[in-house]
């Protein structure tokens, strides 16, 4: 087992993956911090040198993920229901905020678009 970032992964799990498993870290920020440490995009966690994950370690710490990514997500969606936008307002209604069609199937949308009613 590999300890990176607070989490463990298995020896054989593909470093890109391993990062993509992040919140707010997609396969673009993941194959661009590959080529920043020049760590082949096959290549297993196992594999890696230890200074190479103290270095991965350190440049995801500096990184906004996880909770810290989560909170401007949500305080940019604050933000837009107190200007009363119409996608401020779409999400506190639980509705599609993007432009879909809301005649038909709108469940979907229902459930990722709860947002915490306070005040």
């Amino acid at each position: 087992m590999v300890f990176l970032l607070g989490n463990n992964f298995h020896e054989l799990k593909l470093v890109k993956k391993a990062l993509e498993s992040f919140y707010a870290l997609g396969p673009q920020t993941s194959e661009r911090i590959l080529a920043k440490y020049s760590i082949h995009p096959r290549a297993k966690i196992g594999t890696l040198p230890p200074r190479t994950i103290t270095a991965l370690t350190a440049e995801l710490s500096s990184m906004k993920i996880e909770n810290e990514a989560k909170k401007v997500i949500q305080d940019n969606i604050k933000r837009l229901r107190d200007m009363g936008t119409y996608r401020g307002r779409r999400h506190a209604m639980g509705l599609p905020a993007r432009g879909q069609r809301t005649r038909n199937q709108t469940e979907t949308a229902k459930k990722l678009n709860k947002v915490e009613r306070r005040g």
